[in-house]
């Protein structure tokens, strides 16, 4: 690997995504989406393509070279992924994202529950983590709770301890709110959940791209996350789980590889993380996420994250000053490196569209959280999303760029 780099470098560390070159109308790009999706170094674009050059094979099936090398580098992109938040191996499953990760929950979690059992949520859930236990509730005859939000797109400490309860099974939470920004106590809730006998289950969508998270003083049970939100390729993902629970769960899918042993009668299923792993999965993209995680080891997790407070505080002291625009969610010091605002009078698709014309890119709508859209009473909302490769100049633009919005619909 190549010397630590610190964040202080953050022009040596723009040289190494290829993408951040390309010009928008004409226009430098000011990438401010992140939080939909992150741009990708070479070294993960090399490992992709080195693989598909050099040691294209299926894995786990053959006994030639390009097959043991295959299996080798997909294996050894699992080993850094379990390292990267502190698991084991066995407890460590490759999924397609964070969405499928909790499918996967929401649908092998079933057995213990009967009708009248209680999952908690919040508010500000992402519709991945709201719909699969919503559709759960729905077939089992089971009650979804809400966790409310305050003013301040906090979560309310007297809804929690109300919500969670003896009859709660399932607590299903958000680290990072991918709207308000808001960075949930997820080390004290899940204190609470496990006193009240439930599993804990931590959507890490947005806090482990852009924060150290460790599984294991967090003690989640279970742990969801997407390769592609942390400098991996699309198509890959990660489901975290306590080794004696997934072990007891039954699989999600079935077919190849999944399996020990099968005969006409019956199937033995294979050893962790196998047993979730059915079929042919997304081998290269597994590999690309591997070295994903040896870019954002190289610059330290800490590091990112301190940056980015950096980085957020400066976009919210900065955007709270345009009297024009209502910003949501927490002060700077409760929120991770995103921003979700509404100028006055624009539809937040008209303020998007007017900012990619200056060659800014950001996100416009309900961000897959129409429950929380409503909550705080908008159909949209515009978002800027910040991560290692951004700078304090860019955000200068984002505000340069909303001025011209605020011409525009004076």
């Amino acid at each position: 690997m190549p010397k630590t780099k610190q964040l202080r470098d953050v022009e040596k560390i723009r040289k190494d995504f290829p993408i951040l070159d390309v010009k928008v109308h004409n226009k430098p790009l000011v990438y401010l989406d992140n939080a939909a999706t992150s741009q990708k170094p070479k070294i993960v674009i090399d490992a992709v393509t080195d693989y598909y050059e050099k040691h294209n094979a299926n894995i786990h099936r053959s006994i030639h070279k390009l097959g043991e090398e295959a299996t080798a580098a997909y294996e050894e992109a699992h080993k850094k992924v379990a390292n990267f938040i502190n698991s084991d191996f066995q407890e460590t499953v490759f999924t397609k994202s964070t969405t499928e990760s909790i499918n996967l929950l929401a649908y092998s979690l079933t057995n213990d529950l009967k009708a009248g059992d209680e999952i908690v949520i919040s508010q500000m859930e992402h519709h991945s983590n709201l719909v699969p236990w919503q559709q759960l509730a729905l077939k089992k005859r089971l009650k979804l709770k809400f966790i409310e939000i305050d003013k301040n797109g906090v979560l309310k400490e007297d809804s929690i301890n109300e919500n969670i309860t003896k009859k709660t099974k399932i607590v299903s939470l958000t680290h990072v709110s991918n709207v308000l920004g808001t960075v949930n106590d997820v080390m004290e809730i899940g204190k609470i959940v496990h006193e009240n006998d439930a599993l804990f289950v931590v959507d890490g969508a947005q806090s482990v791209p852009h924060m150290p998270v460790d599984v294991k003083k967090i003690n989640c049970d279970f742990l969801a996350f997407s390769g592609h939100k942390m400098l991996g390729p699309t198509g890959v993902g990660c489901l975290y789980g306590k080794k004696e629970l997934l072990g007891e769960m039954e699989p999600f899918l079935y077919g190849g590889e999944m399996i020990k042993e099968v005969t006409f009668e019956q199937t033995k299923f294979n050893d962790l993380p196998w047993k979730f792993e059915a079929g042919t999965m997304n081998i290269a993209q597994g590999i690309g996420l591997g070295a994903a995680v040896d870019y954002l080891n190289n610059i330290g997790m800490k590091n990112i994250e301190n940056y980015e407070k950096e980085l957020v505080t400066y976009a919210y002291e900065r955007l709270s000053k345009i009297k024009e625009i209502e910003i949501y969610g927490p002060d700077a010091d409760k929120r991770s490196g995103l921003v979700s605002f509404n100028v006055k009078n624009a539809h937040a698709h008209d303020t998007a569209t007017i900012l990619d014309g200056e060659g800014i890119a950001v996100r416009a709508g309900h961000h897959c959280a129409m429950p929380l859209a409503s909550v705080l009473d908008i159909a949209a909302s515009v978002r800027a999303s910040f991560y290692l490769y951004n700078t304090k100049e860019e955000i200068d633009k984002l505000a340069e760029g909303i001025d011209k919005v605020i011409k525009v619909f004076k």
